[in-house]
């Protein structure tokens, strides 16, 4: 089958949003990251402030209850807490945007929402703590917090909403089909690499 979306999940600081974005300009494919926050305000009626801070991060209910929610009869009756509902909104928006056509889609848990498909390439992009402290800087500026004390608070959190939503673990190999350094590699071989990959599957 031939590769028509792609996902990237990536630590905070390894410049994997930027990965995505290059990708998708080099494959004249859709880029949905900033862009799927704002269809996720329009669906939910949530301010896009909102879900920037909060949509990869909430984690409110426990994951048996949530999942006994999503798997009852007739789906959630907006009974479940707000993060539960955004996540809900947000995993149906990511499945109506693979259908619609080659695109890459940026974080929110997109390679578990798209993981019965066999037409998606799932990638992860990483890096050593020094590398994305320094890049965190250079990009956002100095704060009152460390640069590692960011990186951790951040990755810690996806973690863990990861792992709430999916039953899995973030970052593990077995969940993506590409891996990738951008330290080691840099953020265009990065995205050599990825784009080389998909051009070999790529369907009309």
């Amino acid at each position: 089958m031939s590769v028509k979306v792609i996902t990237v999940s990536r630590e905070f600081g390894s410049g994997g949003r930027t990965v995505g974005k290059e990708v998708a300009e080099r494959l004249g494919w859709a880029y949905y990251d900033k862009e799927l926050v704002k269809k996720i305000a329009a669906e939910s009626g949530l301010a896009e402030s909102y879900i920037l801070e909060s949509g990869e991060y909430a984690c409110s209910t426990n994951s048996f209850l949530f999942s006994w929610v999503m798997n009852a009869a007739g789906g959630y009756n907006g009974t479940l807490p707000m993060s539960d509902q955004l996540y809900i909104i947000q995993n149906n928006i990511i499945k109506d945007l693979a259908d619609k056509g080659h695109c890459v889609i940026v974080g929110r848990c997109s390679d578990y929402a798209l993981r019965d498909r066999d037409d998606c390439l799932h990638t992860f992009i990483h890096a050593d703590k020094a590398m994305r402290a320094d890049r965190i800087v250079r990009l956002y500026g100095e704060r009152t917090d460390t640069p590692e004390k960011r990186l951790k608070e951040k990755d810690d959190k996806r973690r863990a909403y990861y792992r709430h939503y999916t039953g899995r673990i973030w970052g593990a190999a077995e969940n993506y089909h590409i891996c990738l350094d951008s330290g080691k590699l840099g953020i265009e071989r990065c995205v050599d690499i990825i784009v080389d990959a998909a051009r070999e599957r790529v369907g009309d």
